[in-house]
Order: C-alpha cells, then sequence, then structure tokens
C-alpha cells in the first residue's frame, strides 16, 4: 500500500480496553510511525482530554502527544465557533472535558433563568439521568438545537460492552422532533479535520476502528481507506448485518504493519 501517507486510529478498543494497550498495539504504533507515516488518533471519547488521553497514552509507551490526539469534544467546540459562534450551551456528558471546549460558554446546571441556545450531548454514565434527560428534553422544547459529540451505541470497557449517548439520543431525538448534529465519528467534517493535520487527502489515508459503522463505513464514505480490527466493540453480527462493507478486516491493531508491507 504504497500511497498511504497517513493513518487515522480509533484509541478506545483498537489500540486500548479501558486505557490498557491491547496486546502488540504500542509496537506496531512504534513501526507506523517510523516508516514516516503521519499519524492522528481520532476519538469520540469524552471522559477525557486531548491532554490526559496522551499522558496516558505515553505511561503505557504509544509515541504519542497531544497534539496527535483529536477528540468529539475539540471537534464539537470547533463546529460551534464557525456555526453557532456565542452560543449558550447545556452539557450533558460525563467526564471533564472544559479544556478540550475552548470558547464554549458551558451554562451550570442550577442556572435556571437563562435558555440555553444549544444542548450538547457527549458521553454516558451515571450522570445520564431522568433529571439530566428531562432537563435537556425541556430545553429543546423551549427551541434550543441539538448537538451531538458521536452516536455510538455502546463501548467496551474490562467489565464488557456498556451502553453509552448514542441510545439516549434517540429518544431525545423523537420526543423532541429534531435531529442531533453530530461532531465526532461519523461526521465527515470530523475526518477532514483529522486529515487537515496531516496535510494528506483521503485518498492517502487508512481509517482503524472497531466501529464498523461510524469508524470504517463512514470514514470510507469520506473517501479513506477503511480497515476493520476484530477487537473491542466488534461483533460478527454487526459486521455481517453493516450497511457496508470494510476494505480490509484485520483481526487486531498489531497487524497493521504487515497489511501496510512495513
Amino acid at each position: 500500500m504504497e500511497s498511504v501517507r497517513a493513518v487515522l486510529v480509533d484509541i478506545d478498543g483498537v489500540l486500548t480496553v479501558s486505557w490498557q494497550p491491547l496486546p502488540g498495539t504500542v509496537e506496531a504504533l512504534r513501526r507506523i510511525r517510523d516508516a514516516g507515516l503521519g499519524v492522528v488518533l481520532v476519538t469520540n471519547t469524552t471522559s477525557r482530554t486531548r491532554g490526559s488521553i496522551a499522558a496516558v497514552l505515553g505511561d503505557a509507551g504509544f509515541p504519542v502527544t497531544a497534539e496527535d490526539v483529536l477528540t468529539a469534544p475539540a471537534a464539537t467546540a470547533a463546529h460551534l465557533a464557525e456555526r453557532r459562534p456565542g452560543a449558550r450551551c447545556a452539557l450533558l456528558n460525563c467526564g471533564e472535558i472544559a479544556e478540550d471546549l475552548t470558547g464554549v460558554t458551558v451554562l451550570d446546571d442550577g442556572d435556571t433563568g437563562t435558555v440555553p441556545d444549544v444542548v450538547i450531548v457527549g458521553g454516558a454514565g451515571p450522570g445520564f439521568d431522568y433529571a439530566a434527560l428531562n432537563r435537556a428534553f425541556a430545553h429543546l422544547q423551549q427551541g434550543a438545537r441539538l448537538v451531538a459529540m458521536h452516536r455510538n451505541l455502546y463501548w467496551r470497557t474490562d467489565r464488557g460492552l456498556q451502553l453509552d449517548s448514542g441510545a439516549f439520543l434517540l429518544g431525545l431525538e423523537a420526543a423532541a422532533r429534531t435531529e442531533a448534529e453530530v461532531t465526532g465519528k461519523p461526521s465527515r467534517a470530523f475526518f477532514e479535520a483529522a486529515l487537515a493535520r496531516l496535510g494528506a487527502a483521503p485518498g492517502e489515508a487508512l481509517m482503524v476502528g472497531d466501529d464498523i459503522e461510524s469508524d470504517v463505513l463512514a470514514a470510507q464514505r469520506a473517501g479513506l481507506t477503511g480497515v476493520l480490527v476484530r477487537t473491542g466493540k466488534y461483533l460478527p453480527e454487526t459486521h455481517r448485518n453493516a450497511s457496508g462493507t470494510p476494505d480490509h478486516v484485520i483481526d487486531s491493531f498489531a497487524d497493521l504493519p504487515g497489511l501496510l508491507g512495513l
């Protein structure tokens, strides 16, 4: 695959599970970087900032810095700055991500006197209780726009598959009769932002992920080559019932250097 200049890589389920490296992934990423290929880690993770992600991965031996990471919260901040500058936002998310929401005005949950312009839905967790969801629903009924960092239904941890915010997002959309603007994967703009960092064209890049729809097929629709790994949230039945066919399927990210001929 001599035309490949850039590699986009999902983190959770591809390089790590519960932030612990999967076998062979550290060495595989080192080989890819040593070969001179550009790398961007593209993640819908909403529980950590770019800096904390890079620190955790660096401690595990991965050759990455914060500049190598593009998160859904950072993409959301860029989206709002371009499309809705100055918007007052209500944030429904589990995890501290303020550092990646540069320039975004986030209202306090206790501020009942201000109607937000935008409801931002991030990653699910214990904070996605009835009160929080109902508060978001009330804002949407009052005219707030709905922006979602992703549509993931679940992700894999060391305790197995865990429910994610995409399941709740479907309910909010149906109840409020609206459709969310998605800023992370599978948004085409998210892949384009990653490619822009590397100065690469879609035809020169691979996207490696464990989510066949949001990672792989979405990237293929944006013109990238898609590589599905059989780790993380990968399920054979999801693969069989997918809306398309991945360009490549490998057992693990550890097998990617071999696919690239490195």
